[in-house]
């Protein structure tokens, strides 16, 4: 995979044309997913292999995007040390029992956690085996704020009281919970790189909801563990940190790539960490419900940000929306890969 167009803009190398892939690009805005989703639960499909690694390829073959990510769900890891979850449509992520207390930390069940994911790790083999070396996959894992946050609010929030009340009152279970999960996205993400991930990325989608220093102290810290312990060999390491303004401290970190969401000036963002990483991004998602001549538009404002070479991975600021038109995201493929050659 060391020729792949992904791979090598990961590594800030010389490439003929920006590589586009788009966050949760096998998901519900596809028919092909839909139907499959029809006949199974989210969960199920998540933990049976076959279905992960057809769904995982479906964008490929569909869309042309130049990586694959694994299909799966950052809440598999809190999942497999003993939290029951629930994903209910139209309502998200439940875990019935969230953890309120330190009794509550104590008790995850983190020995044995690699066995519970191996569904996880045969996806990848099957994924691996049916893409044959066309693009490179991606694995990804939750930050462990963002998962944090997920168990202790029990669901989705809109204001985080409770895990906001919970690391100001609770702070050294907090910190005992995060150094779990870290410990644990560290094995899950070197496992999913042994079982043939060609690079990962770390998803801290709550990152801006925290002020600067608790920034610091409850997410980047243990962002930074993680990028310090991976045994990569090779395989770039993807950032997302959504709604945070100071990239130069993100720069700071082992990784190869930061991924910016569509608040931000790609340009602006470049300049401030003066090209020490790759950058990932950042077209609004809701631009694709927009007629082709805005998203041709808005495909050359950010090519045009970004400026002239290598070290730019095309990807929206976020996930895809479930409602969005697939001819829109083939033009949005389309018209980068043309516009960008160029």
């Amino acid at each position: 995979m060391e020729n792949s167009l992904f791979i090598k803009a990961c590594k800030r190398q010389s490439v003929e044309r920006t590589p586009v892939w788009i966050m949760r690009q096998a998901g519900r805005y596809l028919p092909e997913y839909r139907a499959i989703r029809e006949k199974y639960d989210f969960l199920t499909m998540c933990k049976t292999p076959e279905i992960a690694a057809e769904v995982t390829i479906q964008p490929i073959e569909i869309i042309g995007t130049d990586a694959a990510i694994l299909f799966s769900d950052i809440l598999v890891i809190p999942e497999a040390m003993g939290m029951h979850l629930e994903i209910i449509e139209s309502k998200g992520p439940i875990f019935r029992n969230p953890i309120r207390n330190a009794e509550a930390v104590k008790s995850l069940q983190t020995a044995g956690l690699f066995e519970r994911l191996q569904f996880v790790m045969q996806a990848i083999k099957l994924v691996k085996e049916r893409l044959n070396g066309k693009v490179p996959l991606i694995g990804f894992a939750g930050s462990p704020w963002t998962l944090a946050t997920y168990m202790i609010e029990g669901k989705g929030s809109k204001n985080f009281e409770i895990v906001k009340s919970f690391i100001y009152q609770q702070p050294e279970a907090a910190h005992e919970l995060l150094q779990k999960l870290a410990d644990a996205v560290v094995e899950y993400l070197n496992a999913k790189i042994q079982a043939g991930c060609d690079a990962v990325q770390i998803f801290d989608t709550w990152a801006g909801i925290l002020s600067p220093a608790d920034f610091e102290e409850f997410s980047l810290k243990y962002i930074r563990y993680i990028c310090e312990n991976l045994q990569t060999n090779g395989a770039p390491v993807i950032v997302f940190a959504k709604g945070i303004r100071y990239f130069k401290r993100l720069a700071d970190l082992k990784c190869d790539v930061l991924s910016v969401d569509w608040t931000h000036e790609l340009g602006q963002v470049r300049a401030e960490i003066a090209d020490r990483k790759a950058l990932q991004g950042n077209l609004d998602p809701t631009v694709l419900f927009a007629p082709r001549e805005k998203i041709k538009m808005e495909v050359e404002r950010i090519l045009r940000s970004y400026g002239e070479g290598s070290g730019h991975i095309f990807n929206l600021g976020h996930g895809i929306l479930p409602n969005t038109p697939v001819e829109n995201v083939k033009y949005l493929v389309q018209c980068l890969k043309e516009l960008s050659a160029r």
